[in-house]
């Protein structure tokens, strides 16, 4: 059972930031709920007010930026909305493909990605595919609103970079480069992943070989995280090389912060991050090829 609460429902994001600020710890940001409702009802937190940003206009935004260089999701865009979006399978296809893989359709028809990142459950899908696509979110608070890499939006375990005054209107995704190919791949035995790669290959203009590589992983360690060493040893080899399946992928969760859970333990997440980096970059590199 849940305990009492009183719910707010402000009309703009300074409404929703006084509230912030007014309640203090005592409140919780509430868009789709399917994280928070579950936390309340096992009695993590005391949360005696719910402010209700699906209220605020502007927040259900889906469409590219004004100079079209970007694609901005409010934050109470829902999974589904994401999964089903047009705009996205044309511009994002790996995110709408990432989309479709989110918990079940229950929770994508309620659970929105603003919720979903400010919770930052570490057990999940989103945050992996974005970081690849070099999102930011924009936080909007006291002093204002202000653009933070999600790299650095992401602090740790249920843990963010949202200030306590802020509330989180817009994820902006920057369009990928010309001839970027991307695929993201998971596993896992329950509910949550066990582990989440994603891969964008740009390969060179003749599309024979890798010009630039991002990969990121998740699910694995208190935060997903890209793997720069990673990304820098694939430029220049050949896409037939990566579909083929690349060994030295295998090697590439040795340096992860793994850490043992029920999901499973460290070493063997970082085993299983190797087995689906080879797989995510085979996957990017023929859809890569094949685009030719």
């Amino acid at each position: 059972m849940l305990p009492p609460f009183e719910i707010h429902q402000p009309a703009t994001p300074a409404e929703a930031v006084a509230l912030r600020a007014r309640h203090g710890e005592s409140a919780a940001l509430y868009a789709g709920g399917s994280e928070l409702l579950l936390a309340m009802k096992e009695g993590l937190g005391a949360v005696e007010h719910l402010i209700d940003v699906k209220t605020i206009g502007g927040l259900d935004t889906l469409a590219l930026a004004s100079d079209g260089a970007a694609l901005v999701i409010g934050a109470t865009v829902t999974h589904r909305a994401l999964e089903r979006s047009p705009l996205l399978r044309s511009r994002f296809p790996m995110l709408a493909d990432m989309e479709r893989q989110v918990a079940n359709v229950r929770v994508r028809a309620v659970g929105t990605l603003g919720g979903n990142l400010c919770f930052a459950e570490p057990h999940s899908d989103p945050p992996t595919a974005l970081l690849v696509h070099e999102a930011r979110v924009v936080l909007h608070g006291g002093a204002g609103p202000r653009r933070l890499a999600l790299a650095d939006f992401l602090v740790g375990p249920y843990e963010s970079a949202l200030g306590p005054d802020e509330i989180l209107t817009h994820v902006e995704i920057p369009l990928p480069p010309p001839r970027a190919a991307a695929a993201y791949l998971k596993f896992g035995l329950r509910e949550r992943p066990t582990v989440g790669v994603a891969a964008l290959l740009v390969p060179d203009v003749a599309r024979v070989a890798v010009a630039e590589a991002r990969v990121a992983v998740g699910c694995v360690g208190p935060v997903a995280a890209r793997l720069p060493e990673v990304e820098r040893a694939l430029s220049g080899l050949p896409l037939a090389a990566l579909e083929a399946g690349w060994p030295s992928a295998e090697t590439s969760g040795e340096r992860l912060d793994a850490v043992g859970d029920l999901h499973g333990s460290a070493e063997y997440k970082r085993a299983m991050a190797g087995v689906f980096v080879k797989r995510a970059l085979a996957q990017a590199a023929r859809r890569a090829r094949a685009a030719a």
